[in-house]
């Protein structure tokens, strides 16, 4: 039987009594539908363009970078835009070049997203780590969040870093999320 987000987090629930305050206090996990996989370049193209960015600016910056598209978000729309264009939708100049990068490994077939769910997650952290500006955190990102994979453990992010450990296989993820939630919550990290 196939675990879903909810039995994961009933099953953390009752293994660690800090995991259920965490629960308690922030609610399930709250992650939203998987995009499908006509829109995975989409996806990862809008995390180049987020990157260090605060949700605001990476909204009005994604929204202009859309606006430089006809139609779907695809590789060969991208690469049928000037570079100068991404520039003056407000991407730097890294994120241009590794937008690019990404459309022409899709296009190429040397990145196949209709492939990467059936592929483990080292297997796809180290497929997408070949594109200038994806590392691993983001391809992590992206087996959690697209690729809904319960256990991924994101050791290079702060929040996790400073939670827990390898106790809650195979639902790391959920505990990723319910660290980051504590270290945003001024009352649980004082």
């Amino acid at each position: 039987m196939a675990v879903n987000h909810l039995t994961a987090t009933e099953d953390l629930v009752q293994r660690d009594p800090v995991l259920a305050d965490l629960v308690e206090r922030h609610g399930p996990m709250r992650i939203g539908a998987a995009p499908p996989v006509a829109k995975r370049f989409e996806t990862l193209a809008n995390a180049i363009a987020s990157q260090q960015l605060n949700g605001r600016a990476a909204q009005t910056i994604w929204g202009r970078v859309l606006g430089k598209v006809e139609g779907p978000f695809t590789a060969d729309a991208v690469l049928a835009v000037p570079e100068s264009s991404w520039r003056d939708a407000g991407l730097s100049g890294a994120k241009a070049a590794s937008l690019i990068d990404l459309a022409e490994h899709v296009a190429d077939g040397r990145i196949q997203l209709e492939r990467v769910g059936r592929m483990s997650d080292n297997e796809v952290v180290s497929h997408l780590t070949a594109v200038r500006g994806i590392g691993p955190w983001t391809a992590q990102m992206f087996l959690m969040f697209s690729l809904r994979r319960l256990d991924v453990w994101p050791t290079g992010d702060y929040g996790v870093r400073i939670g827990y450990g390898d106790r809650f296989r195979p639902y790391r993820s959920l505990v990723a999320w319910y660290c980051w939630a504590a270290a945003d919550d001024p009352e649980f990290s004082a």
